[in-house]
């Protein structure tokens, strides 16, 4: 764990509440703002939650989005991140539309009955994906007609909720990542690597085409200056300074996890015909059975996805602090058993 200062710099709140703590950023958060000194409450929804914010510096609060006594848990917090979310790219569900727009909802009533001044929501370029290309997107882009599917309707739905909880005086600002990775991935990395271990993982279109992503270390980052300079009810996107090949940029990650690389391709017109059958296939079972592919989870992942962050460089001030190289260079490290220099940095 970092040795925190005496306190926080004065830009930063003296105490933060986060909610989703114990997943793959709010760990990293929980991490960063208490290595500045800032208190972190975190909220805790199980006892292997509660434990691991607490291992990390937090103090945990139990209790999940929908509790009815977040406003106690929120009592003296300068401002709040609300990173958690249901992430499931399968058929949409109940459940996650309870996680993504009821419970965020919920979350910024407290906010703001707390009077919390700050507060930072964590969505996603999901919001504006329908299936097709997005290319060199920049914040002016509009919601989609028929979003790709639950995850990014239930998302959009909560960024517009944090946004409205402006009005009500909580000065509001969404970060958008997109493809997140890097140390401490429990999510994308695993996925990608039970598939390969599998022999289920295939190139759509052979992979040939442009994508944006954002190394933890960079998300974090910009979380933290969207907080000090983010502009009240507006929205940033947050990735890595350059763009890459989605095909070559994964084949790095497999690398770096000593896995051979997939040469097996599929046509995109294929998948995307799986997926609409299979989703007709499982809105008439009932949800009783799942299919193997949905439109949601091909639309990040089987077209060019790429974000233009011009406006957090010059608003936020938002400075990428690592590299592809070195996030690649980091993951063969931890793979490989070793501790880098720059681990003890961070």
């Amino acid at each position: 764990m970092n040795a925190s200062p005496s306190s926080p710099s004065p830009q930063l709140p003296a105490r933060l509440f986060l909610t989703g703590g114990s997943g793959y950023v709010g760990r990293n958060l929980i991490r960063h703002f208490t290595g500045l000194g800032v208190e972190v409450v975190a909220l805790a929804r199980s006892d292997a939650a509660r434990r691991t914010v607490q291992l990390l510096g937090a103090r945990p609060f139990e209790g999940d989005l929908l509790s009815a006594n977040l406003v106690a848990g929120m009592a003296g917090c300068e401002a709040l991140v609300h990173a958690a979310a249901d992430t499931d790219h399968s058929a949409a569900s109940a459940s996650q539309c309870r996680t993504n727009v009821d419970g965020t909802r919920h979350v910024f009533a407290a906010a703001a009955q707390a009077q919390i001044r700050r507060a930072v929501h964590l969505s996603t370029e999901s919001v504006l994906l329908d299936g097709g290309p997005l290319v060199d997107a920049d914040e002016r882009q509009p919601y989609p007609r028929r979003a790709a599917g639950g995850y990014s309707a239930t998302k959009a739905q909560a960024e517009q909720i944090a946004l409205a909880a402006v009005e009500k005086g909580v000065e509001t600002t969404v970060v958008r990542p997109r493809f997140i990775w890097g140390r401490d991935d429990t999510t994308a990395l695993p996925q990608l690597l039970k598939a390969v271990d599998a022999g289920q993982f295939a190139w759509i279109d052979g992979g040939r085409y442009r994508t944006s992503t954002t190394h933890i270390a960079n998300l974090v980052h910009g979380i933290e200056r969207a907080l000090i300079a983010g502009q009240s009810g507006q929205c940033y996107f947050i990735a890595d300074p350059d763009v890459v090949e989605f095909r070559s940029f994964i084949s790095a990650m497999l690398a770096s996890q000593g896995r051979p690389l997939p040469v097996r391709e599929v046509p995109c017109w294929l998948v995307r015909t799986m997926a609409v059958v299979g989703e007709r296939v499982a809105a008439l079972s009932g949800g009783r059975w799942r299919p193997s592919v949905t439109r949601q989870a091909l639309a990040p992942s089987a077209v060019e996805v790429t974000l233009n962050i011009g406006k957090a460089l010059r608003e936020l001030g938002y400075a990428p602090p690592v590299s592809r190289a070195e996030g690649l260079a980091e993951l063969q490290g931890i793979h490989r058993g070793h501790y880098l220099a720059s681990d003890q940095q961070r």
